[in-house]
């Protein structure tokens, strides 16, 4: 394998959850740079075909929402007519909640779960039979930094995204072996988004206490995260899988 070919994508199809902004975007334009078809999906069609032009003809767009799961089976047979088997999944879609635990209401609980795990969780199932087939199948969680460490008042977002932390060695277990699909995650940190920027301009104390303990000093750009995955689904982590990867700046290990 030469330097090439160990990164390359070329002939891979990946389908990335929450693919028309932010991470999931920034996530589509690398793994389109290494030579994957991707197809972009999400809720919102208009953002989902802007997001397309921006990438160019590598780009596919599928409305979706990963909290219908009754629907996951007829897309996953709807996408292997129109595209073929699936070589890569990327569960990005998420959401979050800032708010105290004693305040978080059982229901908002229960959203948080439905979209970060239950949603990830039931559309990484159904389109195993996609993945076991490309024989060389990759599946990456987007996880957090607030399933690596505590973080005050994202108690329900902290508990889905360590679920996902399990998913991943469990399923990198159950899958390894007879069906070759390697499972993996990366744990963004403090990365920065239109919603990161609302979040902190809005809490500046909060913003230098992020910036105090990362190591680097100052927040992450979204391909930091994309290059990060584009890594886990090529040739050249082939026999990485089962292992959560921080990209953080140093966050995780600072004081």
């Amino acid at each position: 394998m030469n330097l090439p070919t160990a990164y390359s994508l070329e002939g891979r199809t990946a389908m990335i959850t929450g693919g028309g902004t932010g991470i999931g975007l920034a996530v589509a334009k690398c793994l389109a740079t290494c030579g994957a078809t991707v197809i972009l999906c999400g809720r919102r069609k208009p953002e989902l075909k802007q997001a397309a032009a921006a990438i160019g003809p590598a780009a596919i767009v599928q409305v979706m929402d990963v909290t219908d799961t009754a629907a996951m089976p007829a897309l996953a047979k709807l996408l292997r007519k129109r595209h073929g088997p699936i070589d890569i999944l990327v569960n990005n879609a998420g959401i979050n909640l800032k708010k105290p635990f004693v305040d978080t209401t059982e229901a908002e609980l229960l959203s948080i779960l439905q979209t970060n795990v239950i949603g990830a969780l039931e559309l990484t199932r159904v389109m195993h039979q996609h993945l076991r087939v490309s024989g060389h199948g990759s599946v990456v969680f987007v996880s957090s930094m607030a399933a690596l460490m505590g973080i005050p008042w994202v108690s329900a977002y902290s508990v889905a995204k360590s679920a996902l932390t399990g998913a991943v060695r469990a399923l990198a277990v159950e899958w390894g072996t007879d069906d070759g699909i390697r499972v993996n995650a990366v744990a963004p940190g403090w990365i920065d988004t239109a919603m990161s920027r609302r979040a902190l301009e809005s809490d500046p104390h909060r913003k230098a206490k992020i910036l105090s303990r990362t190591a680097l000093g100052r927040l992450g750009d979204t391909e930091d995260i994309g290059w990060a995955v584009a890594y886990l689904c090529s040739p050249a982590a082939k026999f990485v899988t089962g292992t959560v990867i921080p990209v953080d700046g140093g966050a995780s290990m600072g004081f």
